[in-house]
């Protein structure tokens, strides 16, 4: 699984209170939005990603760790929706789990005000040429948990990964751009 983080200010994070409920509410990912990888590449999340994926068992839970659990979808704790901004999500905070009123507390003061989504991806496209940022479009993910977190960061794997990824594109581009080349010196044609 991999984990990406969208930074949010108060106004798209926020906490509600109504009806003796309490919730936490925002967007755990946003459309077109760049999520830097590291210098030179980064990844957007298409409209349609999560297609499907908000009626699944999914978790909210805190700084990703899976003993704090906020909300699940199948427990009806826990919305969430695609619409045309990005991926929303509601928790519905239980006032006897002391963990979660104190992550409600922290989030109503603005201590934290950021969050984060666990996904495997499932479609994706990559845009790569000299001179560009090496871009990733995310078209289609199998989505597991939205966190609330207090220290955003990708994980070291995932942007190793892409990393690597980097280099291989990279080493085919210098290989076929070889290969051309050879083919000039040797007075062959690009097609043949």
């Amino acid at each position: 699984m991999e984990k990406r983080t969208l930074t949010l200010k108060n106004e798209n994070f926020k906490t509600r209170e109504e009806n003796g409920e309490m919730r936490i509410e925002g967007y755990f990912s946003v459309f077109n939005s760049r999520y830097e990888l590291c210098d030179g590449a980064y990844e957007v999340v298409l409209p349609g990603a999560f297609d499907g994926e908000t009626k699944k068992d999914v978790r909210a839970l805190i700084n990703h760790d899976s003993t704090l659990v906020l909300g699940r979808t199948t427990a009806g704790t826990l919305e969430l929706r695609e619409d045309d901004y990005g991926l929303w999500g509601s928790i519905l905070i239980n006032g006897s789990d002391q963990d979660a009123v104190n992550l409600y507390e922290r989030v109503k003061r603005g201590d934290v005000d950021q969050c984060s989504f666990g996904f495997n991806i499932v479609d994706e496209d990559i845009e790569c040429s000299d001179g560009n940022p090496t871009v990733w479009k995310i078209k289609k993910v199998r989505l597991y948990e939205v966190s609330v977190v207090t220290f955003p960061a990708y994980e070291a794997t995932s942007v190793q990964a892409r990393k690597n990824e980097i280099e291989n594109i990279k080493k085919r581009q210098i290989e076929s751009w070889r290969f051309s080349m050879l083919k000039k010196l040797k007075g062959e044609k690009e097609n043949a």
